[in-house]
């Protein structure tokens, strides 16, 4: 029998690329390879890029330039590029790096295993186009294999809405969603090897329409028997219809966490940032919401130094954070995206939005601490993900998506532990069995 070859595949950015990177992995074993998690051993390397980050493609050439030696090694080595960056650059990867074998677009995974037969007997190849089939339904089902308890889903992938600072809609094409049919059957097939709780996926994933909408497709995953949790990520704010606000005080297994991005806290700055909603549209939503679920813990994503933020804009957005008070936000410095509106436009000093970024993560991290000590003495729902680094700790992760440590645990992984928070910290809680 001819050895298995080694795939080793380095995962860039947003739980949409660990999704595909797994998914890429199964496709990829129909011609022969396992995934290794040792460089050294790897017969091909795979980066599954993000363009989100500041310079992402320059990131990703270093990276590559890094790579190059262990080709001395090994003459056989293949590397390829997936992902935004490589439907970003297209051909330009293999310009710069001869060394690229292979460059394919986040909606071309399907032809994986015909593009790496095609690099094993020595052609280069690009795929960035957005073909019309569904890239999920061509890929081999998964094998039977355990799983972790908590897995990511993908429901849904690109996005129309055109926010000006945003490359997806570029990288990662219109919105298309799967259909229900297809996410019900790898949710099932998901919980018979383990898994207790799903994140469905998408980048506008509250805009899914397969069949049914969100609302519809988290009411149905709810009647899959020991599927215990669910949640799902990114929203948009125009897409939080009533029945999906309704969902969440309804369904007793979408968990009481909610991430929902404004962006910035200025009608002036969501105007120009083509975001199509206000503070105060964002607030009122804010409202119902918590109307329906008072103990939804709130998450999201602010950008500071947008093109033409001025001081009292920044107030503005730091007025809406002290209103909400998000348990989790995610808060970048503006970097403009080759190719989107806002890159054309005069950017805020650096040092400015340097100031204003510190002042936001600062109150952010406030209230975040807050919210984390007033979880102790409360007794919360923790599933056991993996051992702890300690003798009988447990890690897990509560209904509110707080890491919590367990100590002195009985429950095993895969369980549902009841415990008793004795500690917050400032990114976990510590707990004790109950």
């Amino acid at each position: 029998m001819t050895a298995p070859k080694k795939l080793f595949i380095k995962t860039y950015g947003c739980q949409m690329n660990v999704y595909d990177s797994e998914r890429m992995a199964e496709a990829l074993g129909g011609q022969g390879y396992e995934q290794t998690q040792v460089l050294e051993e790897a017969d091909m390397i795979l980066l599954n890029t993000c363009h989100i980050r500041e310079k992402a493609a320059e990131k990703v050439y270093s990276e590559l330039g890094r790579l190059k030696p262990l080709r001395d090694a090994k003459p056989d080595l293949k590397f390829g590029v997936a992902g935004c960056v490589a439907q970003a650059e297209g051909e330009e990867i293999m310009r710069r790096q001869p060394a690229v074998d292979l460059v394919v677009g986040p909606q071309s995974y399907h032809r994986l295993p015909e593009m790496a037969a095609k690099v094993e007997m020595g052609e280069a190849v690009l795929d960035t186009d957005f073909p019309a089939e569904d890239k999920f339904e061509h890929l081999e089902r998964r094998p039977k294999a355990r799983r972790a308890p908590a897995a990511f889903l993908t429901v849904q992938e690109g996005c129309d809405k055109f926010c000006a600072f945003c490359v997806v809609p570029y990288t990662r094409g219109a919105e298309v969603s799967r259909p229900a049919t297809r996410v019900l059957e790898e949710a099932r097939d998901l919980v018979e090897r383990g898994v207790r709780e799903v994140t469905l996926l998408g980048q506008n994933v509250n805009a899914y329409h397969g069949g049914m909408t969100l609302a519809g497709l988290i009411r149905e995953l709810a009647k899959v028997d020991g599927l215990e949790r669910i949640r799902y990520t990114t929203s948009h704010p125009n897409d939080m219809d009533d029945d999906l606000i309704n969902a969440h005080g309804e369904v007793d297994k979408l968990m009481p966490y909610l991430h929902l991005p404004v962006q910035s806290g200025s009608n002036h700055i969501l105007k120009r940032m083509n975001r199509s909603h206000t503070a105060e549209s964002y607030l009122k939503l804010i409202e119902r919401i918590r109307a329906v679920r008072p103990d939804i813990l709130m998450s999201g994503d602010f950008i500071v130094g947008f093109p033409e933020e001025t001081e009292a804009d920044f107030e503005a957005t730091m007025e809406l954070v002290r209103q909400v008070r998000y348990g989790y936000a995610y808060s970048f410095k503006y970097s403009a995206r080759p190719g989107t509106p806002a890159a054309e436009r005069k950017e805020v000093p650096a040092d400015v939005a340097d100031e204003r970024l510190q002042r936001l993560q600062a109150l952010i991290t406030q209230h975040q601490r807050e919210i984390q000590d007033n979880m102790v003495g409360r007794e919360l729902s923790v599933l056991v993900e993996k051992a702890g680094r300690k003798p009988g700790q447990m890690l897990g992760k509560s209904e509110y998506l707080h890491a919590v440590h367990i100590e002195d645990a009985q429950a095993r992984i895969g369980e549902i532990a009841r415990v008793r928070i004795v500690k917050g910290m400032t990114n976990s809680l510590t707990a004790r069995h109950l």
